[in-house]
């Protein structure tokens, strides 16, 4: 059988489309489920590379699937290229310049996983062909990871039934197998209904929605001193009723984001919310409808993958950052508080060094990371087959994730090289997989034993499908 070397050289012989796929992907943002261009380019990179394609999984037009090979056990490779609101940013200029146009922006570096996870499939399609070996590799193009909880939608349509192991990744400012700590979250838009009436000449006989939104947001304030600290709570305003202040609102919207440890504690917070709402409703003689958009379960850990994952690490390495590299990174570092650099390496556990702008050895078993916990829909993924992910540098230390900062590096040369170095960690994985059936079955077992006590329940109402309108304005 052949070694990691192979792999390796498939990623590398297949670089440099992929690499103009991310580019492409990256002057196109398009955010929560309304990614029609980018999916189209993922497309016909599938089919220029002779993948077998499904398209619209679960019902969402901008989810698809590449299948290659025959038989044997199936390797999932998962991707995302949705983009964000408000993150418009020429790319390689460390100052805040948008670009004009509708203001979106790859701030969380999507159009690279998606590429990079692509290319990783690709490397494993070619890799099964060479060896002539049973097996098969899909490439999961997944949108609206950015709050809209595609894969979950997804997993309940069963699109992973048959799948044996998942990889995945995501932009980062370290080198490391990401650790499994999520919150589970769901987004809920409360909608008021009032009545309007004219505000100086008949303000008693108006019942105002808006007022309600704010009393609701008010109670909520107040809940969180009697919540757990590691639970959250953010709200945005959809419809604040309108522009002019001498009516009374008849009609508005506010959606919140509730998130907890596990789905149980976000259930019980979520309830909590709830309650608030309609006692602003019983406050102001409104009226409340609750209608939940999406919803994400928190990450599982596969320890037999994540050992898998970390030997490919080690025997790989990191990249060879070239003082071009270096240089940029410090100038976007410029741009950064204390703080940002210092969360960063909080967040990893790792010892900050001085003029180091890029991460340039693997994070050491040993660290003794600080958590910043978001959400993610490769949770619900990580409770139905046993799933790896792997963090890959791709920007500055102390970067913000979702901000300009981070679409400015995008289309690096820097992002480019981690962007192919953990394609090459994801297919090494795959293939280590694949040439080893008990990796398998020791990963099967050990979801099966997470799972024991608490089986997975799709967070996600059964009459909820997926809010294709209500999210495109939606973020993460």
């Amino acid at each position: 059988m052949q070694n990691s070397d192979t792999i390796w050289n498939n990623v590398d012989a297949k670089r440099e489309p992929f690499i103009a796929l991310a580019d492409r992907v990256w002057g196109m943002p398009e955010t929560c489920y309304t990614e029609f261009r980018s999916v189209a380019e993922h497309l016909a990179e599938m089919r220029r590379e002779g993948f077998r394609v499904t398209e619209n999984i679960a019902g969402i037009p901008t989810a698809v699937m590449g299948e290659a090979g025959e038989g044997g056990p199936v390797i999932a490779i998962l991707g995302e290229y949705d983009a964000l609101p408000g993150l418009s940013q020429e790319a390689g200029v460390a100052e805040h310049r948008p670009i004009p146009g509708n203001g979106n922006g790859h701030g969380c570096g999507h159009n690279l996983l998606g590429s990079a996870a692509l290319l990783a499939a690709t490397a494993v399609k070619d890799w099964l062909a060479e060896n002539n070996l049973p097996g098969r590799v899909r490439y999961y193009g997944c949108p609206a990871e950015e709050g809209g909880a595609a894969k979950a939608f997804m997993v309940r349509a069963g699109a992973f039934d048959d799948v044996d192991i998942a990889i995945t990744w995501h932009p980062n400012a370290f080198f490391e197998v990401a650790e499994a700590i999520s919150l589970a979250n769901t987004r809920v838009d409360f909608t008021f209904h009032g009545r309007a009436s004219h505000a100086a000449a008949s303000p008693h006989l108006g019942r105002s929605a808006l007022d309600a939104v704010e009393l609701m947001n008010v109670g909520v304030n107040y809940m969180r001193e009697h919540m757990p600290s590691d639970a959250r709570i953010h709200y945005a305003m959809i419809d604040g009723g309108g522009i002019a202040p001498n009516v009374v609102q008849a009609r508005a919207r506010v959606r919140y984001s509730v998130r907890a440890m596990d789905l149980p504690q976000m259930l019980e917070l979520l309830d909590r919310v709830k309650d608030c709402a309609r006692g602003a409703a019983l406050m102001t003689g409104t009226r409340v409808d609750i209608e939940i958009l999406s919803a994400v379960s928190n990450l599982l850990a596969n320890t037999p993958l994540e050992q898998a994952m970390r030997q490919a690490m080690e025997r790989l390495g990191t990249p060879e950052w070239d003082e071009a590299d270096r240089d940029f990174a410090r100038k976007i570092q410029a741009t950064l508080s204390p703080g940002d650099i210092a969360s960063a390496y909080r967040r990893v556990g790792v010892k900050p060094r001085a003029d180091m702008p890029l991460h340039d050895s693997l994070v050491p078993l040993d660290a003794r990371p600080v958590p910043m916990i978001g959400s993610t829909d490769v949770g619900d993924v990580s409770w139905v087959v046993p799933t790896v992910q792997a963090h890959a540098a791709t920007y500055a230390i102390g970067t913000p994730g979702h901000s300009w900062q981070l679409t400015a590096q995008g289309k690096s040369p820097l992002a480019h090289k981690g962007m192919v170095h953990v394609a090459k960690i994801m297919a090494a994985t795959a293939t280590a997989a694949l040439q080893d059936p008990a990796l398998i079955a020791r990963a099967k077992a050990d979801l099966a034993e997470r799972t024991s006590i608490t089986p997975y329940v799709c967070p996600i109402p059964v009459d909820v499908e997926p809010p294709l309108k209500a999210m495109a304005l939606s973020v993460g």
